[in-house]
């Protein structure tokens, strides 16, 4: 039987996953699971042939279980990347690429909190407030692993940071957290649609330079 690469879920049954069309598969004989937590190791492992790669569903999010593979490419593998590691120029090369991962990071951050401002476009009168609002937002969701929508390359910039504000907004501006949603297909949705709205209008308001008062969630909120 030709063994082929795919992406498979976790099953109840020992030694046995479930491919993308639902159906269980025994795991070959002599593979073992790689469990998650070395990305270097895993790399060559999927680079180097067939491989399950194991994930499972929660929710809207996926999360990594390991790698099936076989034990002696396993273990050949870890031992040549064991070895590699011993070489003070692994160590520099990890830690050059560590500084340009930073690097990028910071000017993202930038970009990104500058393209919340320009989606803000705030009257003048609210500029401090559109800063300190742009900061936070970016600071939220700009960190890696966040797993926020400024983390997506799916949509531009422009879109990411309407999405983030308004999603900083449900959380901060509204008793989103705090609703009892029922269960059924499509209301979460509406709740957040229905938010996103009056979020819109809040934002209209401070770009129109409307006096807000006091007990304005979104000053509130700054302020907390």
């Amino acid at each position: 039987m030709t063994i082929e690469t795919l992406d498979v879920s976790p099953s109840a049954k020992v030694r046995h996953v479930v491919n993308a069309e639902g159906e269980m598969l025994a795991v070959p004989d002599g593979w073992i699971l790689l469990e998650p937590g070395d990305a270097a190791l895993s790399r060559r492992i999927k680079k180097d042939g067939p491989t399950w790669t194991m994930k499972e569903k929660k929710g809207r999010r996926l999360f990594s279980k390991g790698i099936w593979a076989p034990a002696d490419r396993i273990a050949v593998l870890r031992a040549e990347l064991e070895q590699e590691r011993l070489d003070p120029s692994y160590q520099k090369k990890l830690d050059a690429g560590r500084k340009r991962r930073e690097k990028e990071q910071v000017a993202y951050a930038a970009d990104f909190e500058s393209s919340v401002r320009d989606y803000l476009s705030f009257a003048p009168v609210y500029d401090a407030l559109a800063m300190e609002m742009a900061k936070q937002i970016a600071d939220h969701a700009t960190p890696v692993g966040s797993g926020t929508v400024a983390r997506t390359k799916r949509i531009s910039i422009e879109q990411r940071a309407e999405a983030a504000t308004i999603a900083w907004m449900r959380h901060q501006t509204t008793a989103y957290d705090d609703m009892v949603i029922p269960r059924v297909k499509g209301q979460r949705r509406e709740v957040r649609k229905q938010l996103a709205q009056r979020s819109k209008q809040l934002l209209n308001d401070y770009r129109n330079g409307a006096e807000r008062p006091q007990e304005c969630p979104l000053a509130a909120a700054l302020k907390g």
